[in-house]
């Protein structure tokens, strides 16, 4: 059985995807996150992006809905300029992690494969509870299961000549929700059964991701293909941090270049820094972990794209290694955490 990593345009070796960034979003709405901003500042988040509204939009992303919404005409558009850059700096391949409930377009993320060269997989899967269509609520975790199982073997069902790569991103809020716990551990039987990858999004508390993986390994699932999102903003405590990475799973930095410390979705905790996330991935590295790493973005609304004044898909690849490189991170480091390991980790027996 040869290892081939399912992309929407088809099966790839894992030799072929290059540098890989495990954690973005090409098109998406973000609306349910909405924050009505305060009267003082309200009128920097009326329509339009000019250059005096960009600070307010940096420091409060989701004040504005224009900005949330990553899949009208102009947000299409600003991605394909992006993802020319990307291809252009390095860029192999993205994984697109957009799931029910916020709106995934594969036949996008086609269009941009096609027209780019970059390699793209996407996902399949459920956002958060709130997130979805009443009747998406009432499945029963076989369901979820099949929906999944279909979107991975035969098409997605908005376009069944895509097929899904891996699940993900399936998220959830704490305390986890039940259709979420059924999501959860429907993935895990299903990679137990089939092999496929999966990636979660744990809540803003440091349990979240300890119980989210205990249901998945308890379904089945293998802790070398999965991905836990977002641990830069979920577990701060370094020694937490490592304790986690014993479980054996990818541990996932995925929002390099957001440095505002103020974080509107819990504004109780801090966003920490590039400067801060590069010392949590030296954490890991120095405690022989290197081979569970992954870096990404998680870009998902407008104010990122380089178009609109942001950092766009290649900052980690033109900013990030360059810096870690003179932090002292070897060569092979950096290839193993951008090349390899999401590689390894995306890779199916075909």
């Amino acid at each position: 059985m040869a290892l081939k990593v399912q992309t929407v345009l088809g099966l790839v070796d894992p030799s072929e995807l290059g540098r890989t960034l495990t954690h973005e979003h090409l098109s998406m709405e973000f609306t349910h996150f909405y924050r009505q901003p305060p009267k003082e500042i309200a009128d920097k988040f009326d329509t339009g992006y000019v250059v005096e509204k960009l600070g307010y939009l940096r420091q409060y992303p989701y004040h504005s809905r224009n900005n949330l919404l990553l899949n009208d005409q102009d947000a299409n558009s600003a991605v394909l300029f992006d993802m020319h850059d990307f291809q252009q700096r390095g860029g192999g391949t993205i994984v697109e992690n957009t799931t029910e409930g916020i709106k995934r377009d594969v036949t996008f993320l086609k269009r941009v494969s096609e027209e780019t060269k970059v390699h793209i997989v996407a996902g399949t899967g459920f956002y958060i509870a709130d997130t979805q269509e009443s009747n998406l609520l009432k499945y029963t975790e076989e369901a979820l299961y099949n929906h999944m199982l279909k979107e991975l073997t035969e098409g997605c069902i908005d376009n069944p000549s895509v097929k899904a790569g891996f699940m993900g991103e399936i998220a959830s809020v704490w305390p986890i929700k039940d259709f979420e716990r059924k999501a959860i551990k429907a993935a895990g039987e299903l990679q137990a059964q089939l092999g496929f990858p999966v990636s979660y999004h744990p809540h803003r508390v440091p349990e979240a991701p300890f119980e989210i993986i205990r249901l998945y390994l308890e379904a089945g699932g293998r802790p070398d293909k999965v991905v836990m999102s977002h641990l830069d903003r979920t577990i701060s405590n370094p020694e937490t941090l490592l304790e986690f990475s014993d479980l054996g799973t990818y541990c996932q930095f995925d929002l390099f270049g957001t440095e505002v410390s103020y974080y509107q979705l819990k504004n109780d905790i801090y966003m920490p820094s590039d400067a801060q996330r590069i010392e949590m991935v030296r954490h890991l590295v120095d405690n022989g972990k290197v081979d569970r790493i992954l870096m990404s973005h998680d870009l998902h609304t407008k104010h990122r794209l380089i178009k609109y004044g942001g950092h766009g898909y290649s900052h980690i690849f033109s900013n990030i290694l360059p810096w870690m490189k003179i932090k002292g991170f070897s060569q092979e480091t950096i290839d193993t955490i951008t090349i390899q390991n999401p590689a390894r980790w995306l890779a199916i027996k075909i």
